[in-house]
């Protein structure tokens, strides 16, 4: 019997996140047959073996090097072929019925292209699921100001839908597709690395006039950052990573003004938080840790500005065909 869902994960040097991540998945996921795809890309914490050994039923593709998230899951996807396609973070775990719920709104709704749950925190509070495309107004105004003044145009978690909400894009955290939607616009952009390859692909979804939902009804846990570093460097890394996806999304999907003007007052806006930061640094006498690991992080941001945002800073890792391994059962 042909199966209905495939299940792509990406890993990286998250072991005992993926575990509770599949645990969840093959503890919660009735009356929907399908496969599970793990991407690991170049793990060293024993992920892999782990996998094989308690999780046999998984189809392993096993990278060398750290491939990127997007990329990772263009492998995977490569070898997609069933209606659906549910893409899943290893720092997650599932609530009853979620991905059966998600399946049965895509089955009803022949239009919808993409459908994510609602993303929880480990205290059971409310993530934001869902966002807006990035323009001008979110990236150099107040978000958080822009949804309490204009909820209608800029949704957010702070309303506790019913029903479900038609948005312009959610995260890929744990977002489920439709095939045939994906494969019309082809696979994700391989450029974005690590972050906004949601985004984009929403986007484009749209613009071929698929619709995307957000389902309150449905739960899971997101606990968020699972394979990103805890130091003040590798922190620095990942927002100089955010921000070059930034500007591939305005270059790409916005006119050229739009993008200058981006180019210009992001710097601008940097330096003034920076200013800030040190103000506040210097009157706790230095001692606020995470004042001076949010100052560190915002000169590593414009010095990476300032040198031209070169690829050598953020958090790619080795590219290339030699990097991919083998697919395994």
């Amino acid at each position: 019997m042909e199966k209905e869902l495939s299940i792509v994960i990406v890993n990286w040097n998250t072991r005992d996140l993926l575990r509770d991540c599949l645990e969840s998945l093959f503890r919660t996921t009735k009356g929907v047959s399908f496969y599970v795809y793990l991407v690991d890309n170049g793990s060293v914490d024993d992920s892999v073996s782990m996998v094989e050994r308690q999780f046999p039923e998984v189809i392993l593709i096993k990278n060398r090097a750290n491939l990127g998230f997007t990329r990772a899951n263009n492998q995977a996807l490569h070898n997609v072929h069933t209606p659906y396609v549910f893409l899943l973070n290893t720092d997650t775990v599932l609530h009853n019925g979620t991905v059966g719920g998600m399946v049965d709104f895509l089955r009803e709704n022949p239009d919808v292209g993409v459908v994510a749950p609602q993303f929880l925190n480990r205290d059971g509070s409310k993530q934001n699921t869902f966002d807006n495309f990035p323009s001008l107004p979110t990236e150099l105004l107040n978000k958080g100001l822009l949804r309490v003044f204009f909820p209608g145009r800029y949704p957010g978690k702070r309303v506790d839908y019913e029903r479900p909400l038609e948005v312009e894009s959610v995260l890929f955290a744990g977002a489920m597709l439709r095939q045939d939607a994906f494969r019309q616009i082809g696979f994700m952009d391989e450029e974005y690395f690590a972050y906004l390859e949601d985004t984009d692909t929403c986007f484009r979804l749209k613009k071929a006039g698929w619709r995307c939902f957000y389902l309150p009804h449905l739960k899971m846990y997101h606990y968020g950052g699972g394979s990103k570093g805890k130091s003040s460097s590798e922190r620095a890394n990942s927002v100089i990573e955010y921000y070059r996806s930034l500007y591939r999304f305005f270059r790409k999907n916005r006119s050229f003004a739009e993008y200058l003007i981006l180019k210009l007052f992001k710097p601008l806006r940097l330096l003034i938080s920076l200013l800030a930061s040190l103000l506040g640094l210097v009157l706790t006498l230095f001692m606020h840790q995470g004042l001076r690991s949010r100052v560190y992080g915002y000169l590593k941001l414009l010095e990476w500005h300032l040198r031209g945002c070169p690829s050598s800073m953020g958090i790619r890792g080795e590219k290339g065909e030699k990097a991919v391994e083998h697919v395994s059962r």
